[in-house]
């Protein structure tokens, strides 16, 4: 039984945010040397020898007879379609736009969870998810000198990245994946991510690699850091605590990315950023500040 969120559980993805926030900033950093998408593919990799190692001291040759395989693949199907579609969006449309269609992924993760009594949102968090994309919205969203075709093409990629990452939180709540261990539900989408990743690198010709010092820094962290300790406690998370409040916490992710891009990169903050970011602090607070209060008194 999924709880609702509690203090520890806010600081923890707090903590998250900040993390995924920072991983922008290294997948920016070493772009020239690395794409992007063969960068995911390397981090990928590297996480899904640990876990695979994991799983299989813990579970020796059955590790897949559990009947998890159908599920678990499919949740790794969603978790590398994201991915490959919000990078193949940066192509046709902006970041800002690509941040604000992807994050759209909260309310399909609410939308698909509305049939769980505890996963219901009641109207005045309805609002809350408003307001937190209200504000992602007005911090991200831009117009550039592209033509419209192109703008729709990338935003239409986005939109259906938030929508599979919103659907893979469903099958991780419904499916049989969902019973399976932490780190067998994380081997799954890494090994997948890994494998379509890397072949969608080579055939559209995005193997660049050089490892200059700060190449391979970058490659460790994202490996470490981001594919192995933050899904770890991610998926932990999704365990225990309610998903659609988890969900609307990550909005706070893209708010610290250009924070850090700002601090490390030099890229401008505008005063729209502002007053997005606190559309979006007011609505992660409308959605689960009241149960928060609960649980902290």
């Amino acid at each position: 039984m999924r709880r609702p969120l509690d203090a520890r559980a806010a600081l923890l993805v707090l903590v998250l945010c900040v993390v995924w926030g920072f991983q922008q900033v290294a997948l920016k950093a070493v772009a020239g040397d690395v794409a992007p998408v063969l960068q995911l593919a390397i981090r990928f990799a590297g996480a899904a020898l640990f876990f695979g190692t994991w799983v299989y001291l813990r579970e020796g040759r059955r590790m897949f007879a559990d009947g998890t395989l159908r599920s678990g693949v499919l949740l790794g199907f969603l978790f590398s379609v994201e991915f490959i579609l919000a990078g193949e969006a940066l192509l046709h449309t902006t970041a800002a736009h690509t941040v604000v269609f992807l994050y759209t992924a909260p309310i399909f993760t609410a939308l698909g969870l509305q049939f769980i009594p505890e996963e219901r949102l009641k109207p005045l968090q309805w609002f809350g998810i408003a307001v937190a994309f209200l504000g992602i919205v007005v911090a991200f969203l831009q117009f550039a000198h592209r033509s419209v075709g192109d703008l729709i093409t990338g935003d239409l990629l986005a939109l259906i990245a938030g929508v599979s990452w919103g659907v893979s939180n469903v099958v991780l709540r419904r499916g049989r994946i969902g019973g399976a261990a932490t780190t067998k539900t994380v081997l799954y989408q890494v090994a997948t991510a890994a494998l379509l990743l890397a072949a969608f690198a080579t055939a559209t010709g995005q193997t660049r690699l050089e490892l200059s010092p700060m190449t391979v820094l970058s490659l460790v962290f994202q490996t470490l850091v981001i594919a192995i300790a933050s899904y770890l406690l991610w998926f932990w998370l999704l365990r225990h605590y309610l998903t659609s409040r988890l969900m609307l916490l990550s909005l706070l992710t893209p708010l610290f990315g250009v924070l850090f891009g700002a601090l490390l990169l030099g890229d401008p903050i505008e005063l729209r950023f502002g007053l997005g970011a606190l559309l979006v602090l007011a609505g992660v607070l409308i959605v689960n500040g009241r149960l928060l209060a609960q649980r902290s008194a």
